[in-house]
């Protein structure tokens, strides 16, 4: 492996944001093929995340690495597109917090192992009304819509976010998942979702299932 890739992995996993990056900008200078690079962040990430759900490693650890991996991206990205080539993708996810809900640890958490296991990943941010996530899931033509809320009263926003995606006809078309602190199995069930997980690592596997059936 070029030494540029290897100190690209190694920033991520002790989530150096300046290095992560610089070191995917060395890769690419040096002709190392933007999906070999992306490759390699996403085994960092990855290694990151199992470690995380086998009690190896913390939450800080995983919210950490997932800022390396997400400030080197955007440079490898731009050269995949700048190559001609393109990721494979599992599928297109929406990602975002729920209006009147500005929590994101949980969220970027997940949105970060998708984006590492192989989905385009479409992230909101938070805060996001009912509208905004109609309108992504239909720019983005998405496969799955996930929504997270932490709180309580801020929880019956993803039922009012399933009911426009079902005024407006596309209910169907995508597959739903929801998490946070406020949310259960059997609250997810009630407002129509179509899968829970209250891991980030479970989130990817549930996402994976869901696009396979």
């Amino acid at each position: 492996m070029e030494e540029s890739i290897q100190k690209m992995r190694e920033a991520i996993v002790n989530y150096n944001e300046v290095e992560a990056s610089e070191y995917a900008r060395q890769a690419i200078e040096q002709g190392i093929p933007p999906i070999d690079i992306l490759g390699a962040m996403t085994e960092a990430i990855r290694e990151v995340g199992d470690k995380f759900g086998k009690g190896e490693l913390w939450l800080p650890d995983l919210v950490g690495a997932g800022s390396a991996m997400q400030a080197a991206m955007p440079i490898v990205e731009a050269a995949i597109v700048e190559s001609g080539g393109s990721r494979e993708s599992q599928g297109v996810i929406v990602i975002g917090t729920v209006f009147g809900d500005i929590h994101n640890i949980g969220k970027d958490m997940v949105a970060t192992l998708l984006t590492a296991g192989g989905f385009e990943v479409h992230d909101l941010g938070i805060n996001i009304p009912a509208d905004q996530f109609v309108e992504a899931v239909t720019k983005y033509n998405a496969d799955i819509l996930a929504m997270s809320a932490l709180l309580t009263t801020t929880s019956a926003e993803q039922r009012r976010v399933i009911k426009a995606l079902e005024d407006r006809g596309i209910r169907p078309k995508v597959r739903v998942i929801v998490g946070g602190g406020a949310i259960t199995s059997g609250f997810a069930q009630d407002i129509g979702a179509d899968g829970y997980d209250p891991t980030a690592p479970g989130a990817v596997k549930l996402a994976k299932r869901l696009i396979a059936n």
